[in-house]
This record gives C-alpha cells, structure tokens and sequence, in this order.
C-alpha cells in the first residue's frame, strides 16, 4: 500500500519558527520505520513543501496519517477533510502529542483513527488491519470513528526497551535535509534517547504524555544512531538529557573512543550541572557547543509554584559553570501574564546581568493535558488552540494586553538587537524587526 505521512504546515501565529529553527520530523520518520519494510511511504513536510494535491494525484495514497501538536490542531483537520474530498476511500490517521491527551478534539468524519499514546506500534498494526480487513476494535491504544461517536480501546502499554525502537528513516525526508536549521547551524538533525521525564512542572506536558514515566534508550544505541547521521550538528531533543549520569558518562566514552565528530545542542536541568561539572567539561571536549536551560524564573517564589524543583541558585551556578566551558546557554524563560512593566524590565536586567545572549521568552501557556490546563481552564481568554503558541496569553494579563505584548516586544528587542552583554546575534537584524512586530501586534488576538 502507499502511506503518506503528513508535517503540518506552521502556524502562522508561532513567533520564530521557522525563522529561528525548523527541525526536521523526527516523530514520522520513526513511524515511517515501522512499515517501510511491506510498503511504499512517503513523507510530505507542508512546512517546506506545500504541495499536497499534486501528491495525492500522483502517489494516490491509501493511507495518510498526519503529527500534531496543539497549535496543528486545526490546519491538521482541515488537511484531512481536503484529502476525504479527494477520495473518500483513502484512510486517515492522527497522532501525536495532543491526539493523545485530548484525542475528542479528533472526533471528525474525515478522521478514521487517532492514535493515543506511543505511535510506532499501533499505527503499525492499523496499517495491517487495513490491508487484512482485520478487527480494528482489537487494536489497543486508538479512537475508532463511529457514526460521530469516537470508540476508545483498550490503553497500550509502553514500549518497555527503547533500544527496541527502530531509527528514524531520515531518507525519506533527504530532499527536506538542507533546511532544518537551528540559528546558525545548517543542516541540523534530531535526536531523541529518552522518553519522559522524572519531574513534575505544573507547566509541562510531557510527564502527562508518558503517563508518568521515564524511559532511557543505551549509550550503545544512540551511538549507532549517530554513525547513521550525515548532518554535522545534532540537537539532542530530550528534555532532560544529562539526567541520568552513568549514561551520558557512557556515552561520552563511547563517542571518544569512536572518534565521532559532530556538534550538539543538549537540554539540561541545572541541578544536574551543578552536581556533576566535570561532565559539562566531557560534553564540551567531545562537540557539545549549546546547552537548553529551564531557567523559567528569575525568582524563587515563581519556581515554587511552577513545582520547578530547582532553585535560582543552581541556576546560576550553572549558567557560570557553561560558560567556563564556553558554552552557549539558550534560557528558556516563562513570563507570567500578571506581569506588570516593572518585570519585564528586571527580567531584562536578570538576562544581562548573567550574560545570557540567547533567551527565549515564553508566556506561560496551559498546555491541555497538564496541571495547569485543569486547574485553571475556566480563566483561559481564548480556547482557539492556534493560539496556544507561547506567545499569546491564554490567561488574563495584569496589564493592558496591548501594552504586555509592547513589553515582551520589548524584552526580545532589548536582549538580541542590542546583544547580551555585548554579544553578537547570530541572525539577522531585519528577522528581529520581524519578530519585534509579529509580538508587538499578538493583542488583535
């Protein structure tokens, strides 16, 4: 059969992707390995390419399946509808993070099947009930459409080795490869070694996803991954990388030992840094250049109540630590939308004072599925999911919204046309004109 697998294109409203990053999609080329042996698969990503008519008149799939994230939501559904018009016989399937939390979002004619939870399995076996004209109730973790009413089957258990996981079948987006970048680095590949995460922010949807659960890929397995990548710069998306301590020491041995050169970007908490320097020194001798930090706050009382775990000193001894390593710290930081102008102004301060010239400022955001989505959903603004973006507030500000967008506005003009602490930005200066606007003008929302 002919499968085609679907990237949605971006959300007009997310500030910065696809100008500052793009990756590649990590999530299909993995569950494009679970069928590519029987069948013919295709990946169409609608971020680059936007040719989706011309691939249903010349590959005539049987078979679409489409990725998204909560602000894909509706651009994902309204693909699907346009491929039922093309032929109603073709089956469509959705997966990833929000089919699996809120997978009656999904509930519509011109989907067939939601995945819920881990894909490579289950849309494996969809595929062959398919084929087979099997029992599709037998199918354990999906939404089954019935007459408008979305049957849910039995819950499927994790996968239990992820070493077991087959690699990315990056191949198939090789005509794409050239255009997944982070900033300055192009060509940039993803990889992912772990699933989950031990901790517990209120803020975060990815414990939610895992149902609590954190799971490893080997040293060994992620090195031969990485013999398999062409691009020079690897962006390691796990949220919390260095967590377990035994295996990045592995896999720092094993990269060495093998001579394997490339660049990474990893994503760490900074208590881990803190406890284990000499490891950031390892990371930093065998090619890792950039380090994502969760600093959320420059306050201790807000990491409390995001039940961060983590305090405003470790932060900060690991952002000293980085840079005596000459790594780049990117910090993530969530503005509060009771924030008043006086916040954006000492958040400003904080991002010069410690000589971070790579922030990244995100409104905190209810992501569906998490704490704070069902604590606090009967204050949301908006429920347009296009909007769960990071940059409109999906609560009410404090200050006047047109004026808080003015001030984050702000914030990002301030930290990156002038750079931190003297540092050059490695993007251009009209990117930054652009983005300065696109904030500046999030109130008509």
């Amino acid at each position: 059969m002919n499968i085609l697998l679907i990237q949605p294109p971006l959300n007009e409203n997310l500030v910065g992707s696809g100008v500052l990053y793009l990756p590649e999609p990590l999530a299909l080329e993995t569950i494009a390995a679970g069928v590519l042996d029987k069948h013919n698969v295709k990946i169409l990503d609608m971020r680059i390419d936007k040719l989706l008519k011309e691939d249903l008149d010349t590959f005539k799939p049987d078979i679409v399946g489409i990725t998204a994230l909560t602000p894909d939501v509706y651009a994902a559904c309204e693909i699907f509808e346009n491929i039922k018009k093309f032929n109603k016989d073709v089956i469509t399937v959705v997966g990833g993070h929000h089919p699996t939390l809120i997978p009656e979002d999904f509930n519509k004619a011109c989907i067939d099947f939601v995945v819920i939870g881990e894909g490579q399995a289950t849309f494996s076996e969809i595929v062959d009930a398919v084929e087979f004209k099997k029992d599709f109730s037998k199918i354990k973790g999906i939404g089954i459409q019935e007459n408008c009413k979305l049957k849910i089957t039995q819950e499927r258990d994790f996968m239990e080795n992820l070493d077991d996981m087959p690699f990315p079948v990056r191949h198939l987006t090789k005509k794409y490869r050239e255009k997944y970048f982070r900033a300055a680095w192009r060509p940039v590949a993803s990889l992912l070694t772990s699933r989950g995460c031990p901790f517990r922010c209120n803020f975060c949807a990815v414990w939610k996803h895992e149902r609590g659960r954190y799971r490893l890929r080997s040293a060994e397995s992620i090195v031969k991954e990485i013999q398999t990548i062409e691009e020079p710069y690897i962006s390691i998306c796990d949220d919390n990388f260095l967590h377990d301590v035994n295996r990045a020491e592995k896999l720092y041995e094993l990269l060495k030992e093998k001579g394997i050169k490339k660049t990474y970007k990893l994503i760490a908490r900074s208590d881990t840094i803190v406890k284990h320097p000499d490891l950031i020194a390892k990371w930093k001798e065998i090619g890792a250049e950039m380090v994502l930090l969760g600093i959320e706050s420059f306050r201790d009382e807000e990491l409390k109540v995001f039940n961060k775990s983590n305090s405003v000193k470790n932060n900060e001894e690991a952002i000293n630590i980085l840079h005596q390593n000459n790594i780049t710290v990117v910090a993530q930081f969530i503005v509060n939308p009771d924030y008043l102008e006086k916040d954006f102004i000492e958040l400003g301060d904080y991002v010069e004072k410690m000589n971070l010239p790579h922030p990244i400022f995100s409104v905190l955001t209810p992501l569906p599925g998490t704490d704070l989505y069902h604590e606090r959903y009967k204050e949301f603004v908006t429920y347009n999911y296009n909007l769960f973006d990071f940059i409109h507030s999906i609560f009410p500000t404090k200050l006047p919204r047109e004026k808080f967008y003015e001030c984050l506005a702000d914030l990002y003009l301030r930290t990156y046309t002038k750079g931190s602490a003297g540092k050059s930005v490695p993007v251009s200066k009209p990117i930054y004109e652009q983005l300065y606007m696109s904030i500046k003008e999030a109130y008509k929302y």
